[in-house]
């Protein structure tokens, strides 16, 4: 995931507002105590969303994969007095991490969390999303679009992260590419070519897709 010099990362998380205390904390006990740590958006990324989010001012945010709670709570930040965020994920064995950090944060009554399979808890949902950010498991990356792109009004937007995938998406017809890097870069070129958005890739960690619904 790391793009650019370790020193030019450093002086850029120097020069970015900080993590608050339970942000911070939320890192540290992830990369002790939980599975692929690296799956932690980290502050630089959840900085950007939290920006992304007082710019929108989106009332209902929908986030595809919680994992530790991390990134829902940089989104949750940036919200208005009406906003809220429904957050979903499929790994039922950090709900009680993940609850208390949100009850730690006072933000919970602003988070929706659900536990489940994605592909069958979207359907259930009801409404607009006025932004998404799909960080889950690659291979349904395009069917997790598919099911929101018509639920997002003009002028929202949809974020996906991992879509650079550590540089692999770089590899060409004829070499071997594994599943999820195949599924990413369709991913990529089909947003690319839907006419229903405008998008631009942030070269921002592993890669950040932002589509705006025209």
């Amino acid at each position: 995931m790391e793009f650019i010099n370790e020193e030019l990362l450093n002086y850029c998380q120097e020069h970015t507002s900080p993590e608050d205390e339970l942000l911070a904390k939320i890192n540290r006990e992830t990369h002790a105590k939980v599975l692929m740590p690296r799956m932690l958006s980290g502050p630089l990324q959840g900085k950007t969303l939290e920006l992304f989010t007082k710019m929108l001012q989106p009332k209902v945010i929908l986030e595809i994969g919680t994992y530790t709670g991390y990134s829902a709570l940089w989104m949750a930040k940036g919200l208005g007095p009406e906003g809220k965020i429904i957050t979903l994920d499929i790994n039922d064995e950090l709900e009680d991490m993940v609850r208390g950090y949100f009850s730690e944060s006072g933000l919970g009554h602003k988070i929706d969390y659900r536990l489940g399979n994605a592909l069958d808890l979207i359907p259930e949902l009801e409404g607009k999303f006025d932004m998404v950010f799909i960080d889950a498991d690659k291979k349904n990356y395009s069917k997790y679009y598919d099911m929101v792109i018509d639920r997002v009004p003009a002028g929202g937007m949809i974020l996906a992260d991992n879509v650079l995938w550590s540089g692999k998406v770089l590899k060409k017809e004829g070499e071997k590419i594994d599943k999820d890097t195949k599924a990413i870069k369709v991913f990529n070129e089909m947003v690319n070519k839907d006419p229903r958005v405008e998008n631009v890739i942030f070269p921002i960690r592993d890669g950040i897709m932002l589509a705006r619904k025209l």
